[in-house]
């Protein structure tokens, strides 16, 4: 399985953030799955990545072109294949097309944008790909209580449960992610 994790790309973050992400990557490869994310090397996304390579995972990154030209994001080096987009639009779109399940490790804009993005297509079944957050120390507590108060207000016209699955266990995370 192709497993798209979104994440940080900070390395300012806590320790505990890195550690959890590294363990997550760790128990993608040790399952066989392929790893496709941003191709950050820093931060969730290269921890994740780090502890796919550990296993000895495929790795794919993608990246829009102009993070090679500029100083944005530190790139990590030891993905199997790396895929160039001309935006970073055209990113999510490769990453979603090759993916066949979504984690979500805890980040910020960036992540959010994308978790939304795939939230919004599963809402509008454009796929039935599962999504899981990968809620180290309870990071998206508020942010699924905030979806649950959507649906109780009719904003969401599905339940949230029929959206995801928000789990802090690496391996519970793969579980459902396998048997959805």
């Amino acid at each position: 399985m192709n497993i798209c994790v979104y994440g940080a790309a900070s390395g300012k973050i806590d320790e505990c953030y890195i550690s959890a992400a590294k363990e997550l990557g760790r128990e993608i490869g040790r399952r066989g799955h392929s790893l496709v994310f941003g191709g950050g090397g820093a931060g969730v996304m290269g921890a994740v990545a780090r502890g796919v390579k550990e296993t000895g995972g495929n790795i794919c990154g993608v990246c829009p072109e102009f993070f090679r030209k500029g100083d944005i994001e530190e790139l990590y080096g030891d993905c199997t294949e790396m895929i160039w987009t001309e935006t970073m639009e055209e990113r999510k779109v490769k990453m979603e097309s090759l993916a066949d399940a979504f984690i979500i490790a805890p980040g910020g804009l960036g992540t959010m944008d994308e978790c939304f993005e795939v939230l919004t297509h599963r809402q509008l079944q454009f796929y039935a790909k599962p999504v899981a957050f990968f809620s180290t120390k309870g990071f998206y507590e508020p942010l699924t209580d905030f979806l649950h108060s959507l649906a109780e207000r009719q904003f969401l016209h599905i339940r949230p449960e029929e959206l995801y699955k928000c789990m802090e266990d690496p391996c519970k995370v793969l579980d459902y992610l396998e048997n959805k």
